[in-house]
């Protein structure tokens, strides 16, 4: 890996305003079930300056849905917070057309677990007219369970993004938060974590050699197959051998397969990664004799690192007011990765940030920031890279972006990320910043 493989990424966050339009109405909150329900609760809205009208404390309507209620620690959950009424609608007569509002939000964690889920929804609506009420919409956002038992879901605050001649936002922020509980998961510890491993006795060999593989913390007197890979596919290559009283194995695997560029062990007869170990990375070294009069001529192409640099070290996002709050928005300077190292390894690109810090030991939570990634693959290169799940960023971390294993990997990338800091609406007016560190593995 090359020196770029991990930066500090620092920036400060000016706080300082963007803002739709909202409609009154009085504040109604639901009580708290471990029952996935609709619920209402305390809004207060801030409509744009072009609205000409002040801030309107009002209702949302809402209930959250998961795609899993009983997960596992590490699970990942998918989340759908649902408006089903906003607390905000059009402020001016023009009818609004469809497919300029784009939500974004935040779902709120509680119980075993807490903190919050960055959430965002697609740019369509149906036409808004004229002082019309906005239309529901739904927004999604995924988080990693990390403690068994009950998590509560509960609505947060959310933004009405429109495109239409201005760029404008809404934020509504939960007046009493957090928001009565929506949904409950309850999650259980998963069982054990894998830590099978495996090792080589030697890394390359001639088609027809055998190669001798240990491994350690197979379940004790378990069968294990010993197996050649190309990529995620296996190759011809298969042999098996049974693991001691201590879990430990010692076999041998006779590679023929000019295919193979890797050996797994794994429990069984088929593959699974809850009881499976490796790739360890062998090349087959093609050793067929040449026909009488001929020349074998030799090139080689030296593998190279995986590195990473970036256009810049300092994002300014946008600002905000002080007493109305909002996303403070911004992108990430483009982050380019080259994977130059050839063989079946892909490779992640992980981001963690601090909390923000501000005047007179004021600070804004890390996971109040969240980002959207992208990413783009240079045309040629053997992998495509993919982007991360759109949420919140927080001091554990989330994915930016990566590649898969496979056959051949390699290639260049471009990273980017769309940032949105949700500052709370009475933070100390000043500047706050936190360091985002980019780890390239």
């Amino acid at each position: 890996m090359g020196s770029g493989t991990r930066r500090r990424h620092r920036w400060a966050a000016l706080l300082g305003a963007t803002a739709l339009a909202v409609t009154g109405g009085g504040a109604l909150a639901c009580p708290a079930s471990a029952e996935p329900q609709q619920v209402d609760f305390a809004t207060h809205c801030v409509p744009p300056p072009i609205a000409g009208i002040p801030p309107i404390d009002g209702t949302t309507t809402a209930k959250i849905a998961v795609d899993n209620a009983t997960p596992k620690v590490g699970d990942t959950v998918t989340v759908t917070y649902t408006v089903v009424k906003p607390a905000a609608s059009n402020p001016v007569d023009i009818a609004l057309p469809a497919d300029i509002m784009t939500p974004t939000g935040k779902v709120t964690l509680g119980g075993v677990q807490t903190g919050d889920i960055t959430v965002a929804g697609p740019k369509k609506n149906e036409p808004v007219p004229g002082k019309g009420a906005f239309p529901s919409f739904s927004m999604t956002g995924t988080f990693t369970v990390t403690t068994p038992g009950a998590i509560t879901l509960s609505p947060g605050d959310y933004n009405i993004h429109t495109s239409y001649i201005l760029e404008l936002d809404t934020p509504c922020t939960v007046t009493n938060p957090p928001a009565p509980v929506s949904e409950t998961v309850t999650a259980t510890d998963g069982g054990q974590t894998n830590n099978r491993a495996i090792s080589l006795g030697t890394a390359s060999g001639k088609p027809g050699d055998s190669v001798t593989v240990t491994g350690t913390n197979f379940t004790p007197g378990a069968a294990v197959t010993l197996a050649g890979r190309a990529g995620a596919a296996e190759t011809a290559d298969k042999g098996t051998t049974t693991a001691n009283a201590q879990g430990a194995i010692s076999g041998t695997l006779t590679v023929s397969d000019k295919a193979t560029t890797g050996v797994v062990a794994y429990e069984g007869s088929a593959w699974s990664d809850a009881k499976g170990a490796g790739p360890a990375a062998y090349v087959v070294i093609d050793d067929t004799p040449l026909p009488e009069g001929s020349q074998k001529v030799n090139s080689s192409v030296k593998a190279g690192t995986l590195s990473m640099t970036q256009a810049g070290d300092t994002v300014e996002l946008a600002t905000v007011d002080y007493g109305k709050g909002g996303f403070s928005r911004g992108s990430l300077q483009t982050v380019t990765v080259k994977d130059f190292r050839g063989g079946p390894a892909g490779w992640s690109l992980t981001g963690k940030v601090t909390d923000f810090a501000g005047p007179g030991g004021a600070k804004i939570d890390a996971a109040k920031l969240g980002w959207t990634p992208v990413c783009a693959t240079k045309t040629g290169s053997p992998s495509t890279c993919q982007p991360g799940s759109p949420g919140s960023v927080g001091s554990a971390g989330a994915t930016l972006a990566s590649t898969p294993n496979g056959a051949q990997t390699g290639g260049e990338f471009t990273v980017d990320a769309r940032l949105s800091l949700n500052v709370p609406a009475f933070t100390p007016p000043g500047t706050y910043s936190g360091v985002l560190t980019l780890t390239l593995t």
